[in-house]
């Protein structure tokens, strides 16, 4: 083929490929719902089918049954495993929960503010490169070995107890964990270890959006608050607590609902003492009474969405 022959066929095809995507952006153009839709399709498609397919079958799981004779899933609705759920072993695993989750967040929100404050309001350049490095950097190593090396401290022969008895003060670890309520003779297997450890893995979480909303706070209005006479006290709790409010609700999502859910922690560190994600594992694993452990699953879910309703109520989201 000589080259005249071969630059008119290539003029040739161009036109024709011009002519499909000028077409195809001409109606995308007067149907910009269209490409919408195209877009929308496959995420939606995703989160309905795996995410909330996966959560409307364990829904219909917890309305089963466990045959008490056979063992076998008994596929008739009933609330029967519900039921099981108000039993005072199991409603003791799910307050036990539920105060974790809670303290949990509340110990995250004291300690994160004033770090996040500081980070807001005074670090500069490179000081706010090390202060999110330093906040970011406990996320990049391994959740395992990060829950191991607590437990290593918090051990009978870590860290903690030798500096405690350097200082003379094993005598107060002792009669900390004599308390009814803390439990265990030492901090690595004790609802206290436990603690320790969901605050200081999920901290990360609650320090950012707090950072983030502070931010936002105008310099000006403290200034402001101060030149009208107001306390540190006062404006904490008229100007900074209603504006950073937002970001501690944002955090605190992060920190309840993972608590809530989690139960690598409380098998490694809380040992005998039971949470909710410990009971979904061992009721859907050895045990094989996967309706209850159904509905198990189902109370974080309840839990998260009363919680959100009250924020949603009490305008958290509002300046979002």
């Amino acid at each position: 083929m000589s080259t005249s022959a071969a630059i008119a066929s290539t003029s040739a095809v161009l036109p024709r490929r011009g002519g499909v995507l000028n077409a195809l952006s001409d109606a995308f153009w007067r149907n910009p719902r269209l490409l919408l839709f195209l877009m929308l399709a496959p995420p939606v498609l995703w989160l309905g089918v795996v995410y909330l397919g996966s959560l409307f079958a364990l829904l219909l799981q917890s309305f089963f049954s466990i045959d008490e004779f056979s063992g076998l899933i008994n596929r008739e609705f009933t609330l029967k495993t519900y039921g099981e759920l108000l039993l005072p072993s199991n409603m003791d695993i799910m307050i036990r929960t539920v105060v974790m989750a809670a303290s949990v967040t509340i110990a995250s929100a004291i300690v994160a503010f004033p770090i996040a404050y500081f980070a807001a309001r005074y670090a500069r350049g490179k000081w706010k490169a090390l202060f999110y490095l330093g906040v970011m950097l406990p996320l990049w190593s391994s959740y395992l070995v990060k829950v191991y090396a607590w437990k290593l401290i918090l051990a009978k022969e870590g860290i903690l107890t030798w500096a405690l008895d350097k200082l003379h003060l094993t005598w107060l670890l002792d009669a900390w964990l004599s308390l009814p309520v803390v439990g265990g003779n030492s901090l690595s297997v004790s609802f206290t270890g436990t603690f320790i450890v969901f605050v200081y893995v999920w901290l990360p979480f609650m320090i950012l959006p707090i950072q983030a909303a502070l931010e936002r706070v105008p310099g000006n209005l403290i200034e402001a608050s101060a030149d009208l006479g107001a306390s540190p006290a006062q404006t904490f709790r008229n100007v900074l607590f209603p504006l950073a409010l937002p970001g501690i609700i944002a955090g605190s999502i992060f920190t309840f609902s993972l608590t809530l859910g989690d139960y690598i922690i409380p098998q490694i560190i809380g040992n005998s003492q039971y949470f909710i994600g410990q009971a979904v594992y061992s009721l859907q694993g050895t045990a094989g009474n996967i309706p209850l452990a159904a509905a198990f699953t189902v109370v974080p879910i309840v839990v998260m969405g009363i919680y959100l309703w009250m924020a949603r109520r009490m305008g958290a989201f509002d300046a979002l």
